[in-house]
């Protein structure tokens, strides 16, 4: 997939060279035999030999690029994190899902500007789908032609389709008050990791509500929904950079209202 992104960041045009990269590293391992190891002593928390190389590919790539760049990945660590723009990389968000033959994984290519996310891309090279954002604007590439994305209208709960990873992931008083929330709305979806939030941006649902991320995690999803309209932040409704609890809404009256839910008293 060669056809440029449409965004006005200077540093756009190379997210799809990064995304070309990553995909060639991880696609030959997908649905194939492969080692996996866990990296939690207690728990599972997998990752593969596509984890490490698609990362690898990237990291030199911005590294031949852009020496003057920092980098912070899931699974190769931080450099140069001091750096006006940092690119944060997670190879495939949804490792669980890559390692059992589910097309719902996905390569998260974000960009830190002075510490606040200003580019992102989700890839998804099995389906060939590619979900960008710079704030600003948010497009899509992939078998549906190349279009922007644009969030939905949603101001009741009533109304909204939500989505998380799972509810295991909420301790006990963070699964009370999420309950409460799935208790008033239309649907909710579990186990879409990253296409979630590509989903918000892209108006099929309304909100993502999860607990424990990573800033590999959510920074280059930050950028797609600010750019198709919507609203990320933490459940206070902090800066989502650093990751940890997060709300992403495409309706910003939405995620008002969810906020509130939120701060609610167990």
């Amino acid at each position: 997939m060669t056809t440029p992104v449409s965004g006005s960041n200077e540093f756009a045009p190379f997210l799809e060279r990064l995304a070309d990269a990553s995909a060639k590293a991880i696609m030959p391992h997908f649905r194939q035999d492969f080692a996996v190891d866990n990296k939690r002593n207690e728990g599972f928390d997998p990752v593969t030999i596509a984890d490490r190389n698609g990362e690898t590919v990237m990291r030199e790539l911005i590294n031949t690029a852009y020496p003057d760049h920092g980098i912070l990945g899931e699974e190769h660590g931080a450099e140069n994190l001091d750096a006006e723009n940092v690119w944060v990389l997670d190879p495939i968000d949804g490792t669980r899902a890559f390692i059992t033959g589910l097309p719902t994984w996905g390569t998260l290519i974000g960009l830190r500007t002075l510490g606040t996310p200003s580019l992102g891309m989700m890839v998804q090279p099995y389906v060939g789908e590619r979900f960008a954002g710079d704030r600003e604007h948010a497009w899509y590439q992939g078998p549906l032609g190349q279009k922007s994305l644009k969030t939905r209208p949603c101001n009741r709960l009533a109304d909204a389709t939500i989505f998380t990873t799972t509810p295991a992931i909420f301790t006990a008083s963070e699964r009370h008050v999420y309950d409460r929330i799935e208790a008033s709305v239309q649907l909710a979806r579990y186990g879409t990791d990253c296409y979630a939030y590509c989903m918000v941006a892209a108006g099929q649902g309304d909100a993502v509500i999860e607990t424990g991320l990573q800033a590999y995690d959510i920074v280059a999803l930050v950028p797609i929904i600010e750019g198709a309209g919507g609203v990320v932040t933490t459940w206070t409704g902090g800066s989502p950079s650093e990751g940890g609890q997060i709300l992403a809404t495409g309706d910003p009256r939405l995620h008002d209202i969810l906020l509130k839910e939120l701060a609610k008293p167990v």
